[in-house]
């Protein structure tokens, strides 16, 4: 959970805020709430998991307790992180995909054993229970709608780059959830 945090947050802070591009979820609606009002995104995706931390103590309690601990870690080392941002300067593209990259591998981790870090995380973590969907690929639609949300703050040149991350993100998530069987 500590490893799958930092990673996502070096990714975040490292790559993404200083270019003010997005993720998709609560991350990326944290991002949004930063580039706008300056907020931590950090605090910010807190206060918007909570109706979802609502749903999951109705529906799956296990993912509650799990993704909580995630999300407080995950969200601390977000704003601990901060300082990293424009520390790294590799130009918008590398930094697309290679905040893509470090946020996938770091959700990844968490939703592999069994945490995540809350948000639109947690409730792909519920769907994916319903349905026969990968949960990458139910992450990387909600992070589709939420960066469409973001157009207005981030313009329409960052929102591509902004798809590019999220194509890298579902996919790296994908990659590092998949677990090998266990022997007989």
């Amino acid at each position: 959970m500590l490893i799958g945090s930092l990673l996502l947050s070096l990714g975040v802070n490292g790559f993404l805020v200083p270019y003010h591009l997005l993720d998709g979820g609560v991350i990326g609606l944290g991002l949004i709430i930063h580039y706008f009002y300056g907020w931590p995104t950090g605090l910010s995706m807190i206060v918007l998991s909570l109706p979802l931390y609502i749903l999951a103590w109705f529906f799956e309690r296990r993912y509650f307790y799990y993704s909580l601990h995630g999300l407080i870690i995950s969200s601390f080392c977000i704003d601990l992180l901060s300082f990293m941002n424009g520390k790294i300067q590799l130009g918008i593209f590398p930094s697309t995909i290679l905040g893509g990259i470090l946020v996938g591998v770091g959700i990844g981790l968490m939703l592999r054993y069994e945490t995540s870090t809350g948000g639109t995380d947690l409730l792909a973590q519920i769907l994916t229970k319903f349905t026969s969907v990968n949960i990458g690929i139910i992450i990387f639609f909600i992070d589709g709608l939420v960066i469409t949300s973001g157009i207005q703050i981030v313009g329409l040149e960052k929102f591509f780059y902004s798809l590019l991350t999220i194509i890298f993100v579902g996919l790296m998530t994908s990659i590092t959830v998949i677990r090998k069987p266990e022997p007989n």
